[in-house]
């Protein structure tokens, strides 16, 4: 009975084993790596998932404690170890090769034998009061050496002493304000402003536009401090001895002030160091708001004209000119001896080259160097970077490449006018207008842990959107829910409120020459705060010594989950443009936000209606092109559907055209007053650096427009700005259509 149970066992079990042989054969023979294409959709989808599910949260942190263990500003020996100890694990992980490129640029220091300082003096000049010369240090860092105290790079430097003038945030508003409704004249004076709203450099070529003789700026507690927060270290709001460090120049995107245009290498021209592009000619300082106090409290004058003046220190915010009463013999004199120096600083340039079309470049770059520390700015950014880099090195070590070329960059000198970025982008502009399809910008990957931020070319909405429903939402209460689903819902677009917002790219970080000045497709993504409950300026610490590795793990993201999300974002970002077959750019949103944008600049000037008619002003040829882009872009998308995938010749026309779309918003003469500026849809604003303008040419000639002297010369140069811009779209349209 046993053997007959066997046989039978025997006879029953060779079929299965049989079959089991012959699938197990053919499964082998049909996956065979020599019969199988690298681009095949489920490599293509192991890859992409492999990718992701490499980076690691606790990787990201171990990066972001060694980089932020030492000061490492621009310029200095420690950025450039740091530089070598970045480009030394890029090697390691496998990436093709990881140079260092240097450039010779104007950069900023203060004194160190003449300290910078604001102080109060009386009628005999005697400084009866005077501003710190430091910020405490916070806890554990104590005996950390090389901390340069608080300044304002590229300040002109001065002891200049006269009255003082509160003038709200020194926005161009604020400025009409005092000047044409109060009739306080700013000329000779000394101004006092609050950080916040805009870009530091606008403020201050509004005060030198003014007559200001000096400016001071200080963080008030109403935009530097959230409610019911502890200031750091027991909680994340700014002390009141913290201040704001930060470049003040007015580049409007030249890079190296002696070499505007050009790479400041040993053979370029540079003028003199007093010539330099966009450097201001009146002395700032910044100062914390414990030392603001006491010169607001004594101020006299005009009371603030309401309550959009007033910030949250215990004093009256007047306006001046001058002291009150018992101090009215008083003036302030500022104390400034920073100097300007040509000095080195050095890029790291990683590439990981492409299998198919390696002369086909995406880019993935952020700075390295920082104010101090760095804790958040840049180094949640470069922590991030270092983490896509690993991932997509072990791909490489595993046998993947990717179609096109990444190229990864961690740049030098952002802080001081986005000098490494765009000097890399001068030396390499011919390349690069020939062969980028896009660059992705990874500056601080946190500056708020409630949602996404997104900032990009209409051409990447499509992606973006797409991508986020793919990667899990790090917010409390959206567990298993995408990070599509989170940010819809805590930041609804406001024109159509079933899409999360995206922002217009404006500057302040290094993508500006890549996108403005170059034509590259954009993007930016981080975490950031509640927009609409969040009333603070950035976040709170920003560029003080109070950036450091414990305010990210012990407040901002404990767990290394925000960071994480925004290189799993980043990261998919980058692979999706260097690996699809297909260029996954979607013109037709470029279509849709051009109508938007066209109406939004019509409304504007509609508020002129009687003036558009006396001088003839017709924003018709405008409206034509638009409409004959929406036209061109569904037709080429029509195409795209159609093309032959496996004619590879058909497949590239077709992604040369996504390519070069961006590129045929540029005007070689660019922006009026901002050459560098040549970007026809979109500008940094004339008013505010950080912020994105759209159809900026037609923007700025009707800026203020009622107050032209000549009206007839005014409204002309609307219509020419008008004229440009339609041009501009109607010749993209034509970039779209089919080849011939």
């Amino acid at each position: 009975m046993a053997r007959s149970k066997a046989t039978l066992c025997t006879w029953l079990g060779c079929p299965g084993l049989l079959g089991c042989f012959l699938l197990g054969f053919l499964a082998g023979w049909f996956t065979k790596p020599t019969e199988k294409t690298p681009n095949s959709s489920d490599v293509y989808q192991n890859v992409r998932y492999k990718l992701v599910a490499e980076m690691k949260a606790e990787s990201i942190k171990r990066f972001l404690r060694s980089f932020t263990k030492l000061p490492h500003l621009a310029g200095t020996e420690q950025n450039l170890l740091l530089a070598k100890q970045i480009q030394g694990q890029w090697k390691e992980f496998g990436l093709d090769s990881a140079e260092l490129v240097h450039y010779d640029v104007l950069l900023s220091y203060p004194d160190e034998k003449q300290p910078n300082y604001v102080s109060v003096i009386d009628d005999q000049g005697n400084e009866i009061f005077n501003t710190s010369l430091f910020e405490p240090a916070p806890p554990g860092y104590e005996n950390v050496t090389d901390i340069l105290p608080p300044y304002n790079a590229f300040s002109a430097q001065g002891v200049p002493e006269a009255d003082l003038v509160y003038v709200n945030y020194g926005r161009t508003e604020d400025f009409f304000k005092l000047e044409r409704e109060m009739g306080i004249n700013c000329t000779g004076k000394i101004v006092i402003a609050r950080y916040g709203k805009i870009f530091r450099g606008n403020k201050v070529k509004n005060a030198i536009l003014a007559g200001a003789q000096g400016i001071i700026l200080y963080s008030d507690p109403a935009d530097y401090c959230a409610p019911g927060v502890d200031p750091y270290p027991k909680g994340w709001n700014l002390p009141g001895g913290g201040a704001q460090r930060g470049n003040v120049l007015n580049l409007n995107g030249a890079g190296d002030p002696l070499t505007p245009g050009y790479p400041a290498k040993e053979y370029t021209f540079r003028y003199k160091v007093n010539e330099g592009v966009g450097i201001p000619k009146i002395p700032v300082h910044p100062i914390g708001y414990h030392d603001a106090e006491v010169l607001l409290r004594a101020m006299g004058g005009s009371a603030a004209p309401d309550s959009s003046w007033k910030g949250s220190l215990n004093v009256s915010y007047n306006i001046g000119p001058g002291f009150a009463d018992n101090s009215s013999t008083r003036k302030v004199r500022m104390h400034v001896h920073t100097n300007n120096k040509i000095t080195r600083i050095y890029n790291v340039i990683g590439i990981l080259r492409g299998a198919v079309e390696p002369d086909r470049y995406i880019i993935l770059g952020g700075h390295r160097d920082s104010w101090v520390f760095g804790g958040i700015d840049p180094t949640t950014g470069a922590a991030v970077l270092q983490e896509v880099v690993r991932s997509f090195g072990k791909m490489k070590m595993e046998g993947w490449r990717p179609k096109r070329t990444i190229i990864f960059a961690s740049w030098d000198a952002e802080e001081f006018g986005l000098l490494g970025s765009t000097e890399w982008a001068e030396e390499n502009a011919r390349v690069l207008q020939e062969r980028a399809v896009a660059y992705i910008n990874t500056d601080s990957s946190i500056e708020g842990n409630y949602t996404l931020r997104v900032d990009c070319t209409p051409l990447l909405y499509k992606l973006v959107y797409n991508l986020t429903k793919e990667i899990l939402s790090p917010d409390e209460g959206y567990e298993n829910k995408s990070l599509y689903d989170s940010w819809l819902e805590k930041d609804p677009a406001t024109e159509n409120n079933s899409y999360p917002r995206i922002n217009k790219l404006g500057s302040g970080s290094d993508f500006e020459a890549y996108f403005q000045r170059l034509g590259i497709a954009s993007g930016r993504v981080r975490y950031t705060k509640n927009r609409k409950a969040d009333k603070f300026s950035n976040y709170p610490v920003y560029h003080t010594v109070y950036e450091t590795f414990e305010l990210v793990e012990q407040f901002y993201d404990p767990a290394f989950k925000k960071q994480l999300t925004i290189a799993q974002l980043r990261g998919k970002l980058v692979y999706e443009l260097a690996d699809s077959q297909v260029i996954p750019f979607d013109c037709r949103d470029y279509g849709e936000a051009l109508k938007g944008y066209s109406n939004r600049i019509y409304k504007l000037a509609k508020k002129h209606e009687e003036q558009l008619k006396t001088y003839k002003v017709s924003f018709d040829p405008l409206f034509s092109a638009v409409m004959n882009f929406s036209k061109a872009a569904a037709e080429f998308h029509r195409r795209l559907e159609q093309v032959d995938r496996k004619d590879p010749v058909a497949v590239r026309i077709m992604n040369d055209q996504l390519m070069f779309l961006e590129r045929a918003f540029i005007d070689p003469l660019g922006l009026p007053g901002r050459k560098f500026y040549r970007h026809i849809i979109f500008a940094p604003s004339s008013h505010n650096k950080y912020a994105g303008e759209s159809f900026p040419g037609i923007y700025d000639a009707m800026f203020d427009i009622e107050n032209e002297a000549d009206q007839r010369g005014a409204w002309e140069e609307v219509k020419r700005q008008i004229s440009i811009a339609a041009f501009t779209v109607q010749a993209a349209a034509g970039t779209l259509k089919q080849v011939a």
